[in-house]
């Protein structure tokens, strides 16, 4: 008994061996850990002094998965395969102590002990499907057979782990206990052994495989997911759970596995994985920075985005005032958010009772004294610059020193702003994406003169609320909507050439968008363009024309498209073809039929070269970064990995040619390939060297 090797030691608390692991900062089953276990459970197999097994973590959590580093590296044994057999192969109780998250690996490691063992706030589940993969370690075959197959199926192809008290009642915790968790998983290992339980394994129990409503619930989980290889093949292994012997659907399930890890959708899945890990890194940033401490926030603005923003500050359980001029507008904003939380509770997506603490954390004043309390004041106001301007300068005389003061702009200059207070190492902007209390990507705009301590802040802020961070340079539009000025640009070109709303919008869902461009205005409202181009001196012929028609997008009813009342589905507008076809004719231009391929091409290339010029000019750190912005900003289809990863796997050769064929026949040279595209190409590299 004793240490087993660095991560796994072995003790006895008297007939009762405690194996436990610590392998910080999560406790992922490397190799030296898989070694560990198996070696710890046959000295405790052969000690006939030693009664029952109590496998357990130190640290903040039981085993959060397998390591993902060793995903496509040749296998070293042994497996977490032959750790679950020599579990199951135990003659004495096996108990797993569950605290903090049990994932993927440590959740099926876990299924294959006899008896789990819980504290009240861990959470269990299998997430593989968010790196394009299954469970490969029996979990597709021993949760059907805890849960029954629909709710392991739900579980499977959502990813998303369920809390302690629903394990217990779906029947996967035998009981969750309170105090010091090692010391009451060995008091139920002893009672385990005092009554004589029968050592039934998970593998063995049939009596919930029952698979009558299994196809709608796989229809209906996996609908909005075409296209996607991992939950097809979460459907396929956990229908084998039904139809096949254990051993049978095991072997499936490997197979499946190693099809989905060699693939590449996986791959793309896995670099975003790693890129989210990166983007919250900045380069330059001096280690030994720490970030200030956040006790209270304050929003300025009631608006769709501010009331969004103060929400997922009451959603981390961080205090939030929001100021707004008008006391009928502050209570529209108020009225606004309450709404949006009756929604989530109507869907079962939160509780009664935690509405009301979260509203209960919200305040709404008049006065922008109240923000002189606020460790973090966010800015949502109108997308001007003056107006911006003021507010800052309002801040700097309220503020308290060292506060940090963010301005939610989504294409001015955040220096500009700065510019505006005495304290410009306190500034910087915090881009939330719409609807702010569901998008998960936070664009954080680092000024000229941002300090490093006020930018730690914002990050780690940031992920208190559950945001991607992404820190980003100071350009028009920072990253996310400068490329996207890309893709409207080239909206605007195929609609004059030939193309409809709908033919736009069908190529880029089909290529895995959530949502065509000409929805997206139209959900956003295209009188915001519309505004931001008259203040630029800027036209867009078509996007003008419909907004002088009183065509706004979905709030008006109509905009690229027509909505009946209370649909949020986008119909064809035989208006708006009109306006379309008027505007071509006026430019004399002859219009032509576009196929979808082109309209992809089109969409995707040169926001990739947009992207170029922002890696070149340092606005961005990595290609990683670009792709994490689009990904969880913009919709981007994870399986595809971002517009830069995407861009290596086609080859930037073909990406530079396709872009000088469009150069030439639109004269535009800006859709030619960037410098850095160039050279690049030039030299046979991608972006990810």
């Amino acid at each position: 008994m004793g240490s087993i090797n660095a991560s796994v030691d072995l003790r006895r608390d008297g007939e009762i061996a405690v194996v436990t692991t610590d392998n910080p900062p999560v406790n992922a089953l490397k190799h030296e850990v898989r070694a560990g276990l198996t070696q710890a459970l046959a000295q405790a197999r052969d000690d006939d002094a030693v009664k029952a097994v109590v496998i357990a973590c130190a640290g903040r959590t039981f085993f959060a998965g397998a390591d993902i580093t060793e995903f496509g590296k040749p296998p070293q044994t042994p497996s977490l395969h032959e750790v679950i057999a020599a579990i199951e192969a135990m003659p004495k109780p096996v108990v797993a102590a569950l605290h903090g998250t049990a994932l993927g690996g440590g959740f099926e490691l876990a299924l294959a002990c006899h008896f789990r063992v819980a504290v009240s706030a861990a959470r269990v589940g299998l997430p593989e499907v968010k790196l394009g993969l299954l469970p490969g370690a029996g979990g597709t075959q021993r949760l059907p057979r805890l849960v029954g197959p629909e709710k392991a199926l739900q579980m499977i192809v959502t990813g998303e782990p369920i809390g302690a008290a629903e394990a217990q009642a779906d029947g996967v915790i035998d009981e969750i206990v309170e105090g010091d968790l090692t010391a009451a998983a060995v008091d139920f290992a002893r009672r385990i052994v005092r009554e004589r339980r029968p050592l039934r394994l998970v593998r063995d129990r049939d009596e919930k495989l029952i698979g009558e409503g299994f196809a709608d619930a796989a229809e209906a989980l996996t609908r909005r997911l075409r296209g996607r290889e991992a939950p097809a093949a979460c459907v396929e292994a956990v229908r084998n759970a039904i139809v096949l012997p254990f051993e049978e659907g095991l072997r499936r399930e490997s197979e499946l596995f190693r099809q989905l890890v060699a693939g590449d959708q996986s791959k793309a899945q896995r670099h975003i994985f790693f890129a989210e890990r990166e983007a919250a890194k900045v380069p330059d940033m001096p280690e030994a920075t720490k970030p200030r401490q956040v006790a209270r926030a304050t929003v300025i603005g009631a608006g769709t985005m501010g009331g969004g923003i103060a929400m997922c500050f009451a959603n981390a359980g961080i205090p939030v005032t929001v100021v707004e001029t008008a006391g009928d507008l502050l209570q529209k904003g108020i009225d606004r958010v309450a709404a949006n939380y009756r929604t989530t509770v109507s869907r079962g997506g939160l509780t009664a009772d935690e509405m009301e603490r979260r509203m209960g954390l919200i305040t709404g004043v008049t006065e922008l004294e109240a923000a002189a309390e606020a460790d973090v004041v966010v800015e949502a106001v109108f997308e001007e610059m003056e107006v911006k301007k003021r507010v800052f300068a309002d801040l700097d005389r309220v503020a308290k020193p060292a506060a940090l003061l963010a301005t939610n702009t989504s294409t001015l200059d955040v220096d500009a702003i700065a510019r505006a207070t005495a304290r410009p190492q306190d500034v910087l902007g915090m881009h939330f994406f719409s609807p702010a209390n569901v998008m998960r990507l936070l664009e954080i705009v680092r000024g000229a003169r941002t300090s490093f301590e006020a930018l730690a802040t914002a990050i780690a802020l940031a992920r208190r609320l559950g945001k991607v961070p992404v820190t980003v340079g100071v350009c028009y539009g920072f990253v996310g909507n400068r490329m996207l000025d890309r893709r409207s640009v080239e909206t605007e070109r195929l609609l004059l050439e030939g193309a409809l709303p709908q033919e736009i919008d069908a190529a880029v869902t089909g290529f895995g968008f959530p949502m065509g461009p000409c929805a997206m205005m139209d959900l956003a409202g295209l009188d915001v363009g519309w505004r931001i181009r008259k203040g630029r001196g800027e036209q867009a012929l078509i996007e003008d024309a419909l907004c002088e028609a009183g065509h706004y997008g979905q709030k008006t009813g109509k905009g690229y498209f027509r909505y009946e009342a209370g649909s949020r589905a986008p119909l064809p507008d035989p208006e708006v073809e009109k306006t379309i076809i008027e505007a071509s004719s006026r430019l004399g231009v002859n219009r032509r039929p576009i196929g979808q391929e082109e309209i992809v091409e089109r969409m995707i290339l040169p926001m990739i070269n947009e992207g170029a010029r922002i890696l070149d000019e340092g606005i961005a750190s990595r290609p990683g970064d670009i792709d994490v912005i689009w990904v969880h900003g913009y919709g981007w289809p994870v399986w595809r990995g971002g517009p830069m990863y995407y861009a290596d796997g086609l080859g930037l050769g073909h990406v530079r040619d396709r872009l000088a064929f469009y150069a030439d026949r639109s004269r535009d040279e800006s859709v030619r390939s960037a410098p850095l595209l160039h050279r690049l190409a030039a030299e046979g590299r991608g972006f990810g060297s």
